[in-house]
Order: C-alpha cells, then sequence, then structure tokens
C-alpha cells in the first residue's frame, strides 16, 4: 500500500527516535509517572518491569502532547496516514474500542438512525448507547460450509435504506474474527451515492492492502473511517490501534474533539512509539514481511492435509469464492477434529497443556492466529502437537454431522430489525435500568421489548438486542436452538426458557 510514499521520511520513526534520545540523556525525573523510570520497583519487580517502566514517559518537551501534536507524534501520525492509504490517521492507546465509540459519536446525534451489521463488537453497542443513536439491524450470512457468521449481503443494505431513507450511515465489521470478509466497494458506492457514510471495523486487518495475497484494505474500497487493531495482526503493543479518515464526508473535527474525550490525557508513551514502529516495518518493508508469514501458513495448511485428521478453513488458498464471504485472511487457520473425537474444548485443552495458546474456540472450531512475526519454530511446536493428537488420541468413530446452523436452517432472526433506541439515560446512577422490566414465557413475551441480549452461541448473532420487539419468529427459533442444547451469552434463557421484557 504504501508503494506510492517514496519519501525519505518513511524510514524514520519519529516519536520512537525521541523517545530514544530522551532516554540517552540519563535524565531526572520531577515530573510524573511516579515510579520514576522503574526506581520505585520492588526488587521482584525489578526484572520484569525494569526496561518497560524506563521508557514510561510523559507530555514533556521534545515528546510532544497526543493531545494537541505539533511534534513528533504528529510527525508519526501523518507518516501513519501516509502508510495506510489515509488523508488523516490517530494513535489510539485504548484499542478499537475508542475508535469504533468515537466513529459512531461523530456521525450520530441523539435519534439519528444509522444501520449497523448485527454480527458486531460490544464497543458499537456502548458507542450507540453513548450517542443516543437508533440501530437498524442487518443480519449477515451464516456461511454454510463452516456455520460461521460472515457478512451482511448488499441487498440487504438497498432494502433497509429504502426503509429507512434518513439512516446517515452504514457501520460494517470486515473482516470477522475468522478473516472471513467481503468487497467493500459496492456498499461505499451505494451509501455515497445518497450522500452517506460507510464505517468500518477493520479491527483485524491492519495488514490489508500490503501484498498480493491479502485482500484490500477498506480505506482503498472507499470507507470513509476504519478503525484498524495495529496490535492484532501487526507489531504494535497491546491497547495500540489506528483510526484512520479519508473523504470529505466524516466531520474531521468531531473525531479530533472526541478523541480528546475518550482517550486518556496521561497516554501511554510506549503503546505510541510501537504504533510507530509497526507503522515503519510496514512502510518500509510490508509486503516482504508478509510474503514470509504466508509462505510460512501455507506449510502449515499443507501439514495439516498430510495429517488427514483437521479440517481447517478457508480450504482453498487462494481463496474461492464462497457463499458466505468473498476475502479471507491467510492468516487466520481455524481448525476443527474431522473425526469429531475431540471437541473444539478438547482440542483446545490438549494444545494448551503442550504450551500452545490459540485466539478463541467456538461450537466447532479452534482459531489460530498467525502473524508475519510467527517463527518456524512456533510452526514446527505446532504441528508437532497436532501429529501427536493423530498418534496418541485414537479416532471414535462417530456420525458426522452438520454445521449446527444447518441443522436448524439458520437465520430465523429478522434479516432488517426496526430502529432500536441505544440511550444510556435509561441507566441510573447506580447501574440499574430505569425503565422496569419482568421475566415472561417465551410465548408471552412475543410483541413485546426486549429486556435482555440473547446471544446464541455458536453462531455468537444477538437474536435480540435491549429494546428489540420479539417477533414469533425468533421466539420459535429461540426454543428450537434451547432444544438442540445449544448455549447462550447474556440471558438467563438457557436456564428458564423466559425472556426479559420492559413493561
Amino acid at each position: 500500500m504504501s508503494s506510492n510514499y517514496n519519501s525519505e521520511k518513511q524510514f524514520k520513526a519519529p516519536l520512537y527516535e525521541a523517545m530514544v534520545a530522551h532516554q540517552a540523556k540519563n535524565p531526572v525525573s520531577l515530573h510524573v509517572p511516579g515510579h520514576k523510570s522503574g526506581q520505585g520497583l520492588l526488587d521482584e519487580g525489578v526484572p520484569f518491569f525494569e526496561h518497560i517502566m524506563s521508557i514510561d514517559f510523559t507530555e514533556i518537551t521534545g515528546l510532544d502532547d497526543l493531545h494537541h501534536a505539533e511534534g513528533v507524534i504528529m510527525e508519526a501520525e501523518q507518516l501513519a496516514a501516509a502508510c495506510f492509504g489515509a488523508e488523516e490517521s490517530h494513535f489510539l492507546i485504548g484499542g478499537s474500542t475508542v475508535g469504533n465509540i468515537a466513529m459512531i459519536s461523530a456521525v450520530c446525534e441523539r435519534g439519528d438512525v444509522i444501520l449497523v451489521q448485527r454480527n458486531v463488537h460490544k464497543s458499537v453497542i456502548h458507542g450507540l448507547m453513548l450517542a443516543g443513536a437508533r440501530a437498524v439491524f442487518i443480519s449477515p450470512f451464516i456461511d454454510p460450509q463452516t456455520g460461521v457468521a460472515t457478512n451482511v449481503h448488499i441487498e440487504a443494505v438497498k432494502q433497509a435504506l429504502q426503509q429507512y431513507p434518513e439512516a446517515n450511515a452504514l457501520f460494517l465489521t470486515n473482516p470477522n474474527y475468522y478473516g472471513m470478509g467481503v468487497n467493500l466497494t459496492p456498499f461505499a458506492e451505494l451509501m455515497h451515492a445518497q450522500g452517506k457514510m460507510l464505517l468500518v471495523d477493520e479491527a483485524h486487518g491492519a495488514h490489508y492492502g500490503f501484498h498480493p495475497e491479502v485482500p484490500a484494505s477498506a480505506l482503498s474500497q472507499g470507507a470513509d473511517a476504519v478503525v484498524q487493531s495495529t496490535h492484532k495482526m501487526l507489531t504494535a503493543m497491546t491497547m495500540g490501534a489506528m483510526l484512520h479518515l479519508k473523504g470529505p464526508r466524516m466531520n474531521r473535527e468531531a473525531i479530533r474533539r472526541l478523541l480528546g474525550m475518550l482517550q486518556s490525557s496521561s497516554p501511554s508513551y510506549p503503546i505510541m512509539a510501537s504504533l510507530d514502529l509497526a507503522r515503519k516495518r510496514m512502510h518500509t518493508e510490508g509486503e516482504a514481511w508478509l510474503s514470509g508469514g504466508i509462505t510460512l501458513v501455507k506449510e502449515f495448511r499443507s501439514l495439516l492435509d498430510e495429517m488427514n485428521r483437521f479440517h481447517y478453513f478457508p480450504k482453498e488458498f487462494p481463496l474461492s469464492r464462497s457463499e458466505g464471504y468473498e476475502t479471507a485472511d491467510p492468516f487466520k487457520v481455524a481448525i476443527c477434529d474431522a473425526t469429531q473425537t475431540l471437541s473444539a474444548a478438547e482440542l483446545k485443552e490438549r494444545l494448551e497443556e503442550q504450551g500452545i495458546y490459540v485466539e478463541m474456540t467456538d461450537g466447532r472450531h479452534v482459531l489460530l492466529v498467525f502473524t508475519p512475526a510467527t517463527s518456524r519454530a512456533d510452526l514446527e511446536r505446532v504441528t508437532g502437537v497436532l501429529s501427536n493428537i493423530c498418534l496418541d488420541v485414537p479416532v471414535q468413530k462417530k456420525e458426522l454431522h452438520a454445521p449446527i446452523s444447518n441443522i436448524l436452517k439458520l437465520p430465523y432472526y429478522t434479516q432488517i430489525s426496526s430502529p432500536i433506541v441505544f440511550d444510556l439515560r435509561g441507566i441510573s446512577r447506580e447501574g440499574r435500568e430505569v425503565e422496569a422490566y419482568r421475566q415472561v414465557s417465551v410465548e408471552d413475551a412475543v410483541g413485546k421489548r426486549s429486556a435482555d441480549m440473547v446471544i446464541p452461541y455458536p453462531p455468537g448473532i444477538p437474536y435480540l438486542y435491549p429494546g428489540e420487539v420479539i417477533k414469533d419468529t425468533v421466539a420459535e427459533a429461540l426454543l428450537q436452538l434451547a432444544a438442540n442444547g445449544i448455549k447462550f451469552q447474556g440471558t438467563e434463557f438457557g436456564q428458564t426458557h423466559k425472556l426479559k421484557i420492559y413493561t
């Protein structure tokens, strides 16, 4: 992505370099933080914390101020914009969470309607609550091969716009946790043709656009505002993320003002320096660095094929178009025991017993997240453990089942919801809901507004958000899911078969 930016500045990491220069002065700290470059550590903490605390700086001369950047932080953010294809970029020290909240708050005033992909991160819901927005949720596809919730269809967005032309933006998550995604260009063109914005949570796609074998970035496909978790797939420290802006539609002054409110006034300099260095790596050697990682993951897939015990997706590389998704991240590999001898939870446990820790499990799969930083030694360890499982765990012949979503003929949930009000004014100072609710049978809940967030897992898509009207088809689906042993998050429905409704 950075090939068009040939300035020598791309080889600089201005914030990081300023911090190195400051540390070299062996300065006396008569300012916060109180640990004084680690001098106040207990002896037992010195080996673990001494180095990181020695660079735990604050807004002092020469190191700039995140909330009023004029020097090295401003330069670092400008280089980030050039690298990632933005017109303006902001360092986030609170993860993609703070970026999602800022994007929604910048485009929604209280009572505004926004179109939202139903399977979004909880930070999006929190952004809706803080903004007091009304969300029209659009349900995603369920990939028929894996049972995993993927992306919304362009036709569903067109229908939602016809029903709610007052909506001022579309919020999508692309890619999902498994790296499954969609071509965003049609969505951007559709929204822009009506003077509306496309906002994208690209938390798992900070590496997109830097190599021909990874998908294009959201910005290159026309998104107006994009959040990336630079710590997820690149080399920034945890909580390090970026918010990128492009085009004339987003109110940039509102974004700056909101980030000033939402981010700490004492930002982490180690996190910001790691963002600076992560950008430099992608700016100067991104494609070559990704190439090495992609080669390693291809080798891992080939080894899985040889074992003939573990199914994984996406199966083909490069990806052939699937009904459920159009693009896939080559660094994500979701595996399962094809014989069903080991459940996903059991497979995860056996991996962890040997020191292999994975990203997550669902009802069927264990998700392995590789990055270009994954080493050959890492690859050999995980393949060794999987090979030993093939030898040590005898196959117990079981009837092979289709993905759970196919069994239940999902989706039953509403394709396009009515506008759901999200408003923190319904929460008391003690954290209790002001509006009264009671628990009733599923049958009696039909036609009432849900006071629960009801999330069957799998597939992990909220069937109901608080305030959403409960339809008979959804009630029927929830009962069938419970009868098939599906677990639920955010509700006691799985135990009681009752739903909370607002009275």
